[in-house]
């Protein structure tokens, strides 16, 4: 096994470090010099633990070096958290199997305020109004189809589960002094928004829809096997008010999976910041970089973690964004009655909102945005199957050897002080390290959002990835979808990634095979 794939990793030769690690990625980086200065009020080291139990964490989330057997507690990827109810069609939908009975109850009617579908204002359903005036979808439950994976177009089926976001560099002193001190992480289209809205509340016209098309390039494998990858364009059509801005560019986004994310959330800053590397100062060629954004209800610097560009903090966050941008619906956090209308479209600011006094100053009131940040932060990650097969342990081997783990951390304890302790103190094997990677101009998109390039993406956790096809009915992979299975998204990968994606295309087919193999496992 090379040494390199491991670097970082053992954290605990780290911790006489960490200190200097933690400085290093505030200034490594190189995002604006408002978030240089603050970045080092997040903890180095873990605050939550005395130094013997960091010391077995330490050791515990250590990856293996033995792949003839399943290692401890592999099987249950949540912690205690984990799902092992039937795998079927609904298994990314249950709740996380250690919260008490009352907090059930709490889940079960986030996941009905998931899956509410709303309607213009006004209406006699008024607890339902307020949907637009320009939208994407009517319920969480559309984009997030089951709890999954979301997919591009295909086959004449629409594009719901599939975003356009738009953003283009600043030209104003204004636009570049909200980048730097990141009151705003992109500069919005001035006339269409932060994303294009497909559809519309009667009497009002839809933004306009964007066409895909795909050049096929094949690739050879080693002994002489060909794939074709499929590379997409995208172009803006019948747009209703008038062109996009000359520098607007247009980034597809598919729905990620929700499982996990309460979890994810209680991953330690420290151990997210110990396995950056922003100037590569080992010179393993990779790179790993922190997305320092700000919590909006506080001000404050945050770690982002969450999004394709690691662009939100918490889950909270996440959601009221997604109620204002993807719905047109107000909340507490994101107060926006109109959602992502401009001032260029003044048709769309003019009609009513769905606001009942009675009932809250919002559309989505208190009650509903904490009810969906629940339910969003206990949706179950499924229990692992034939981690002891020896095919997938095959996999597993070639997986690390190749060098994939490196970005792909298999595993975390999460936080001994969260909020809720379901999630907390947790061994739970994500497969992420949650940092920025540039992954090549294959996979660039033409939009900086924060401290995320035009290249770079936060490294995808892969737990569950294994049951898309069972969930979702399909297996499109990455931020836009191209990827028709797991071997074409390997195989997109560049920048960073370019080292391991080549080390997987010359494994003889059997190698491959099996490490596909361990990834359907997850």
């Amino acid at each position: 096994m090379n040494r390199p794939f491991f670097k970082r990793h053992t954290l605990l030769a780290l911790l006489p470090v960490m200190g200097a690690v933690g400085l290093g990625l505030a200034v490594g980086f190189a995002p604006a010099p408002h978030a240089q200065a603050e970045a080092p009020a997040l903890p180095a080291t873990r605050n939550d633990l005395d130094q013997q139990t960091l010391s077995r964490v330490v050791r515990v989330t250590t990856p293996t070096l033995d792949f003839s057997k399943p290692e401890d507690f592999e099987n249950m990827p949540g912690g205690a958290a984990t799902t092992r109810k039937r795998v079927n069609s609904n298994i990314f939908s249950q709740s996380s199997a250690n919260i008490t009975f009352e907090q059930e109850g709490t889940f079960k009617l986030g996941n009905a305020l998931f899956r509410k579908v709303w309607v213009s204002a006004p209406s006699s359903t008024q607890a339902s109004d307020g949907l637009g005036p320009l939208f994407n979808a009517r319920a969480c439950q559309n984009c997030h189809i089951k709890d999954g994976r979301g997919h591009p177009p295909e086959g004449g089926a629409d594009s719901t589960s599939m975003l356009f976001r738009l953003a283009h560099a600043p030209t104003t002193d204004d636009e570049k002094t909200k980048l730097a001190d990141k009151r705003q992480l992109v500069i919005p289209d001035p006339v269409y928004g932060a994303q294009l809205q497909e559809l519309a509340v009667p009497g009002l016209k839809g933004e306009g829809r964007i066409d895909i098309s795909y050049e096929e390039i094949p690739v050879t494998l080693a002994g002489g096997e060909t794939v074709s990858l499929r590379k997409p364009s995208y172009q803006a059509k019948t747009l209703s008010y008038g062109p996009l801005h000359p520098l607007t560019t247009l980034s597809p986004r598919v729905a990620p999976p929700m499982i996990g994310l309460g979890l994810v959330e209680q991953i330690h800053p420290a151990d997210i910041l110990a396995h950056a590397d922003p100037d590569d100062r080992d010179g393993d060629g990779i790179s790993g970089r922190v997305s320092m954004v700000r919590e909006p209800r506080t001000g404050k610097p945050a770690l982002g973690r969450f999004g394709w560009k690691a662009s939100v903090p918490t889950i909270r966050q996440q959601s009221a964004e997604a109620f204002a941008i993807d719905m047109g619906l107000s909340t507490p956090d994101v107060p926006l009655h109109t959602g992502d209308c401009t001032q260029n479209e003044p048709d769309c600011l003019s009609l009513p909102n769905g606001v009942q006094k009675r009932l809250g100053d919002t559309e989505a009131p208190s009650p509903v945005l904490d009810l969906v940040t629940f339910y969003s932060q206990n949706l179950a990650v499924p229990a692992r199957r034939d981690a002891g097969d020896a095919d997938v342990l095959k996999g597993k081997q070639a997986f690390y050897g190749a060098g994939c783990a490196s970005c792909h951390m298999p595993k975390y304890v999460t936080r001994k002080d969260a909020p809720y302790p379901a999630l907390g103190f947790q061994l739970i094997w994500p497969y992420s390290d949650f940092l920025l990677h540039d992954m090549g101009e294959g996979l660039a998109d033409g939009q900086t959002v924060g401290d995320a390039g035009p290249t770079e993406w936060r490294t995808a956790p892969l737990w569950g990835i294994g049951l898309t096809k069972t969930v979702n009915g399909h297996t499109f992979f990455l931020h836009d979808g191209r990827a028709r299975n797991l071997s074409e998204a390997i195989l997109w990968h560049g920048g960073e990634a370019k080292p391991a994606r080549d080390r997987f295309a010359a494994l003889p087919k059997p190698e491959r095979d099996a490490l596909i193999r361990f990834l359907e496992s997850l």
